[in-house]
């Protein structure tokens, strides 16, 4: 068992993972900031000078904050969609890679193949000094 946990760490799948979950962190703050600092504030002058943060109502003793579950739901949707189009993008890409016509490998002849090629050739050569 733990052989086989060392071939899957090793892999290079697990640090590609690693790394994609620091850039996924990194990217979430930045989508949060666009968010709160952007989009939300103009979201709130069309809608009146809603601020979206701030709205709440408490029963009882408890507080519910909408506000916040409705901002972290557009976090949400704008994280996913981001997530979408680069997806897209790298898919696009690869199957473009995938598209290029590789470069036919010259085919390997057999010696038969190659007797037949060379009498070809010097038939070829007798037809045109004729038509000379």
């Amino acid at each position: 068992m733990l052989k086989e946990f060392k071939e899957f760490a090793l892999k290079g799948n697990i640090f590609d993972l690693a790394v994609g979950v620091v850039i996924g962190a990194a990217f979430g703050k930045i989508v949060t900031s666009l968010v709160n600092d952007v989009i939300m504030p103009l979201v709130g002058l069309l809608l009146g000078g809603i601020n979206f943060s701030g709205l709440e109502f408490t029963f009882e003793k408890a507080t519910v904050k909408y506000g916040a579950f409705i901002q972290s739901i557009v976090d949400f949707v704008i994280v996913a969609f981001s997530i979408f189009l680069f997806i897209k993008l790298v898919s696009k890409l690869k199957r473009k890679e995938e598209a290029k016509p590789e470069e036919p490998a010259e085919p390997t002849l057999t010696k038969e193949e190659e007797l037949l090629t060379e009498i070809r050739d010097l038939l070829r050569g007798e037809s045109l000094k004729e038509r000379s």
